[in-house]
């Protein structure tokens, strides 16, 4: 099998994986078998020492510099103290349909940071697309919600967006570091970093889990969680990235919301109610616009007017 087609693979399963935690996050906080904070304690927890341990096996040994390490803490702030707190807690709150749906507007707002940090030319596709990405989540946000749930849910849809800019922010941050250390140096630091911020918040609810009540259900579960939907998920995104390119792994994220779909109606029993489809209609359209590349000649011309 050659390293494309391997590559393509680690990609479809990261998505899977992603759109597996949703439904299992879900499962946990509903249940009352951990709270999102104890659970991404948890979560976050083992990864540091996976990735640790991952480290002492490899022969490749190299040390952060001095003047990165308030770089790498802001990345560790805005990817897991604060987005993945924020999103977790989302989860908990809304529907998983909705947060796979929400966070598909990732790739827009990415799109638009990065043209206004480099400069480019924000083209009418790539405004229609946001403006399509802003609309779907409205109707989201506003639509369909139980009338005994809907300020829960409502909260739940706001805390998932949040978590959507910030890992934006996060995103952009990263890339000086991705230039400069091996993605696993980059990973572990991070983690290590964010560990250490989400602990204090996350201890109480740690603390509470009962355990006693854990059937192998839910530690196969918990598995699922912890090794492929968050450790394995970082190491294939990261070889996808590698051997394809950041653009061809960024289209892997459309596939996120089919899996929670499929996943959440059989095992949680959410229904597809219309709103939500239209709602994923529509971001979808505006995620294609807002990346769609213009041709040459409309760049040669957005060029000659700057």
């Amino acid at each position: 099998m050659s390293p494309q087609i391997k590559a393509h693979i680690g990609l479809l399963a990261t998505n899977l994986f992603f759109a597996i935690n949703i439904s299992a996050i879900k499962y946990f906080t509903g249940q009352s078998l951990a709270g999102p904070y104890g659970l991404n304690v948890v979560r976050s927890g083992v990864c540091v020492i996976l990735f640790w341990l991952l480290f002492f096996i490899t022969s490749e040994k190299k040390k952060i510099g001095k003047k990165d390490i308030v770089r790498f803490l802001l990345c560790a702030f805005s990817a897991l103290a604060a987005n993945q707190m924020l999103f977790m807690k989302g989860v908990s709150l809304t529907y998983p349909i909705h947060a796979s749906l929400l966070l598909l507007i990732t790739p827009i707002l990415i799109t638009f940071i990065a043209a206004w940090v480099l400069k480019e030319t924000i083209t009418p596709l790539k405004l229609i697309g946001l403006f399509l990405g802003v609309t779907g989540a409205c109707i989201l946000i506003m639509s369909g919600h139980n009338a005994t749930k809907r300020n829960d849910i409502l909260l739940g849809d706001l805390l998932v967006i949040m978590s959507t800019v910030l890992y934006t922010i996060y995103f952009i941050l990263v890339k000086p570091l991705m230039q400069k250390y091996s993605t696993m140096d980059v990973m572990r630091w991070v983690f290590t970093f964010g560990f250490i911020m989400i602990l204090p918040l996350g201890w109480k609810e740690f603390v509470q889990i009962p355990w006693s009540l854990y059937k192998l259900d839910e530690y196969f579960l918990l598995f699922m969680i912890v090794v492929p939907g968050t450790f394995l998920a970082y190491i294939f995104n990261a070889y996808g990235i590698k051997k394809l390119s950041a653009s061809t792994a960024g289209t892997y994220i459309y596939s996120q919301p089919v899996f929670a779909v499929i996943i959440s109606t059989i095992f949680l029993k959410e229904s597809l109610d219309f709103y939500k489809i239209i709602a994923g209609i529509i971001i979808f359209s505006g995620v294609y616009l807002a990346n769609k590349t213009p041709p040459k000649s409309s760049l040669k011309r957005g060029l000659s007017k700057a």
